[in-house]
């Protein structure tokens, strides 16, 4: 018989050594790694096979209609690609107290009403499990709860009631008896997850698992469990706002940067059918350093408020702040701006801020960014219809961005008379009450600006 051997894993890449060190290479954390004893290779991949493997030519595979199934949600369709394929692995992650397990909560009871359903919760007790049901006013028959933290132990009720859907709640209180290591540890969520989306692939069931996150925001445990499952999903927004954003960064069976945003309220997470109506809450007198700029998450454009506030600095290095825009790239349009028109922010202080919480990560903020700037720099407030959206090129153009015209139609659904857009993306079919001002470089856009007193 193989002896346990002995190794030294970080906590937080993975990254195994055969000795202990204060400082992981991998990923440069310092007093991440853990003693760990794993059993031998033979015991700890014994019977993951479902069946005998053969070697198969792509010609002569059979390719069967994959079909979906409703979630009970439009929004978290949407973010799936359109539903629940069975068989498939589904990841969600977010803050503490976000709305992870009621969302997941909802989405059971619903499909409980057709489905034999399996929650597993390893962190909370079957009777607090009910409470929340009870209080979001979901359906408890069609639930079924395990309490159990044990791989195995799961597998084997899985296996005798033959569930659906699964759902795991959460991977990192899992453990299994292959690994001697503690619960939540690199390993044991890794074998973990390994047993279960197996199991999952063998028996076309649906596997939702919830991850925790880090102080950093990314999914505590090693990155291998990210590329193990098919989809996943991260809650965003504060948790002192009454909205949600779900987003996914990957999903093998739809498209990535789908965003669902729901309202949380006393029965659960509700859909918001109408997301661009919530950002465009603003005051009934336009103010300095406001501009709405229409942005794209996933295949639906949302018109979103971006907020600019510049103040003179009594700092040797002036700040440069941002909620929800990335900060090199503020520091990269300014410069850019004081290249090409002269006008310098060296010396002052500048804050940005996207308006609910929302994480634009496309560059069509840039134009609206700088117009927003200059508002507060000039002290001029814009009109409250006016709308802008552009890349920004380091050579001061202006570039095109992908879905110009649905950008356009939702802007004018909502009633706004102006928009400053990209040459490329203006439209050859005028819009019925909308006047479209196309520019192609960034001195064109601030003359537009200096010409149109408000």
């Amino acid at each position: 018989m193989s002896k346990n051997k002995i190794s030294f894993c970080c906590q937080t890449c993975g990254s195994i050594y055969p000795k202990w060190t204060g400082q992981c290479t991998g990923c440069n954390e310092w007093n991440t790694i853990l003693e760990e004893v794993t059993t031998p290779p033979a015991a700890r991949f014994q019977g993951y096979a479902g069946t005998q493997t053969t070697i198969t030519h792509m010609a002569e595979v059979e390719l069967q209609e994959t079909s979906r199934l409703p979630s009970g949600s439009l929004e978290l369709d949407r973010v799936l690609g359109g539903g629940i394929i069975m068989g498939s692995a589904i990841l969600i992650g977010g803050d503490p107290g976000i709305g992870k397990s009621t969302i997941l909560l909802q989405t059971v009871a619903h499909l409980g009403q057709t489905l034999k359903v399996l929650y597993v919760t390893g962190e909370e007790s079957p009777q607090q499990v009910t409470l929340r049901a009870r209080r979001l006013g979901l359906p408890e028959k069609q639930l079924w709860l395990l309490a159990d933290t044990h791989v195995e132990s799961i597998l084997n009720h899985a296996q005798k009631e033959k569930p659906r859907i699964l759902v795991i709640d959460s991977i990192q209180t899992m453990h299994t008896s292959l690994l001697s290591s503690a619960p939540g540890s690199v390993g044991q969520v890794r074998e973990s997850a390994m047993q279960l989306v197996s199991y999952a692939k063998q028996t076309e069931t649906a596997l939702f698992l919830v991850g925790h996150v880090t102080k950093d925001g990314h999914l505590a445990g090693p990155r291998v469990l990210e590329h193990m499952v098919d989809t996943v999903l991260y809650f965003e927004g504060e948790q002192d706002s009454r909205y949600r954003m779900i987003r996914a960064v990957k999903n093998r069976f739809g498209a990535v940067n789908e965003l669902g945003i729901f309202a949380m309220t006393e029965k659960g997470l509700r859909e918001v059918s109408h997301p661009s109506a919530i950002f465009l809450s603003r005051g009934s007198q336009p103010a300095p350093g406001s501009i709405i700029t229409a942005t794209r998450e996933g295949s639906r454009p949302l018109l979103v408020e971006v907020q600019a506030l510049v103040d003179q600095s009594h700092l040797a290095n002036p700040r440069r702040l941002t909620v929800g825009l990335e900060t090199q790239r503020l520091s990269m349009l300014l410069a850019v701006l004081h290249k090409h028109t002269g006008i310098s922010t060296h010396a002052l202080d500048v804050f940005l801020n996207v308006v609910g919480g929302l994480q634009i990560l496309e560059p069509a903020a840039d134009l609206p960014t700088l117009y927003a700037i200059l508002s507060s720099l000039r002290n001029r407030p814009l009109p409250h219809d006016l709308l802008a959206f552009g890349e920004l090129g380091l050579s001061g153009e202006i570039r095109p961005v992908p879905g110009g015209q649905e950008r356009l139609k939702e802007a004018a659904k909502h009633g706004f008379k102006t928009a400053i857009v990209p040459k490329a993306n203006a439209s050859k079919k005028t819009l019925e009450g909308m006047n479209i001002v196309p520019v192609q470089t960034l001195k064109e856009a601030v003359d537009w600006f200096e010409r149109n007193e408000p």
